[in-house]
């Protein structure tokens, strides 16, 4: 079994084609044998009947003589008179039993095919037994020939075998071609995948001009390799823009040191401290931003349960002091299905954007729409572009008004919100405002049930 398995699939497959070829074959050449002997059963006893009727009319008008000359092709006769004595028979069939135990009627003859009988042991034979008149009464004669083989003859064994043999052989032939042939952009591609590196994902497999499985394979292999590269190329960007942003705090930290340092005695201690911790709580910020990235993209999610999004809208903006007013538009009772903390992060990178941005106040909506629950965060400041909408969703992008408003900001809130919302079925995009820009969430939402006061006591 194991020999089996470790074959390739061109000889599998060539084994199981020349199988089936050679069932079908043999299936053939049984029902032709078959065919075959059993009209030369009918032919070969035909030729006997008429052999006999001609012999016992030579008998009845010539007699016959105790010993007959042998018949040919080794046909056996006996003859026997009217009480059932033997008087005639040829030399092999002299001294021995009758041939056959059929008794016909006086007008009448039978034949039967009689294998390793008392007079033949060991062969089949083709027995006639014929009544005849002859001086006022009844005599039989008794003749037996060989009986046709199963193989009918050479002259129909030996073609067969040859057809069978040619067919079976060109069908193996002909099958190993094709399927090597068929399977020819298999090693291809196989080949082409593995001179493929991490780091050269630039290589394409080819694409067979006929479409059809193996071209969709060969397109879904090279769809793979785009978005392998796209990866690849994705975290190299993410890995550089990473390093520089973690290293700008670190050589601001530094260089605050060093110069501190260098004149201890003129250096404010106080202040120094103050700015490093600065650059400490940014790369802080980024750390933060860095891992939760990592923590999407690995897919890696916590317990998804009923939350109250109304509620966990309205926590989040009653405990922390923004800077410009808050306009609340809140649907009650707007359930999601998610993660408590990263629903959490969501609101808070949406909420931190947009008191960035506003000039005087931000404006949060949340409804109940066709089975989804959308908030908007808008504010009233500059608003974002309509080119610029989905570049603010690249990681470390941030557009010039961000940089003016906040230096020190890492560019990930807005990805890693976007990927939160993805997370949870939904989406996060950026739509049209008369002023300022608007954020849209939209995530799959229901209506909190009805409270149940069928139990409630009075």
């Amino acid at each position: 079994m194991s020999t089996w398995l470790n074959c390739s699939i061109r000889t599998r497959l060539t084994v199981v084609t020349s199988a089936v070829m050679a069932l079908i074959c043999t299936a053939v050449a049984v029902f032709v044998l078959v065919s075959v002997h059993q009209d030369a059963i009918e032919y070969r006893t035909k030729q006997l009947v008429a052999h006999t009727v001609n012999t016992a009319k030579h008998v009845r008008h010539h007699g016959v003589s105790p010993r007959l000359a042998p018949g040919r092709s080794g046909e056996a006769v006996q003859v026997f008179n009217q009480v059932g004595t033997m008087v005639a028979a040829t030399p092999d069939m002299a001294g021995k039993p009758p041939m056959t135990n059929l008794e016909p009627d006086v007008d009448a003859f039978a034949t039967e095919r009689r294998c390793d009988g008392p007079a033949f042991p060991g062969e089949c034979k083709i027995v006639i037994a014929y009544p005849f008149h002859r001086a006022n009464s009844v005599w039989r004669l008794d003749i037996a020939v060989p009986d046709v083989p199963w193989y009918v003859g050479p002259r129909l064994l030996v073609p067969l075998a040859a057809s069978w043999l040619l067919l079976v052989g060109a069908t193996a032939a002909g099958a190993y071609r094709t399927v090597g042939k068929t399977l020819e952009p298999v090693s291809t591609i196989s080949d082409k995948l593995a001179k493929i590196t991490a780091s050269d994902l630039g290589h394409r497999v080819p694409v067979p001009k006929y479409r059809d499985e193996l071209r969709d394979l060969a397109e879904t292999a090279n769809k793979t390799l785009d978005r392998a590269q796209s990866a690849v190329e994705q975290q190299l960007r993410f890995a550089s823009d990473a390093s520089h942003d973690l290293r700008s705090p670190l050589t601001a930290m530094r260089t605050q040191i060093e110069e501190a340092l260098m004149y201890p005695d003129e250096s404010n201690w106080p202040q120094t401290a103050n700015a490093l911790l600065d650059s400490v709580e940014r790369l802080q910020d980024l750390v933060t931003d860095l891992l939760q990235i990592a923590r999407l993209d690995a897919g890696v999610s916590g317990r998804h349960e009923a939350i109250s999004l109304t509620d966990l809208v309205i926590c989040e903006l009653d405990r922390r002091p923004l800077r410009v007013a808050v306009l609340r538009h809140l649907t009650p009772g707007v359930i999601v299905d998610g993660e408590r903390i990263g629903l959490t992060r969501l609101l808070n990178n949406l909420l931190d954007n947009a008191e960035r941005h506003a000039d005087s106040a931000i404006t949060i909506t949340l409804t109940l729409e066709a089975g989804a629950a959308v908030l908007e965060a808008c504010d009233d400041g500059e608003g974002v572009a309509p080119d610029q909408r989905e570049v603010i969703f690249q990681r470390f992008a941030r557009l010039e008004a961000s940089r003016r408003r906040d230096a020190g900001g890492t560019g990930l809130g807005l990805p890693i919100a976007r990927q939160i919302a993805e997370a949870h079925g939904g989406t996060l995009t950026i739509e049209d405002s008369p002023c300022g820009a608007r954020f849209v969430l939209r995530v799959p939402g229901r209506a909190a049930p009805p409270a149940d006061h069928s139990h409630r006591r009075w």
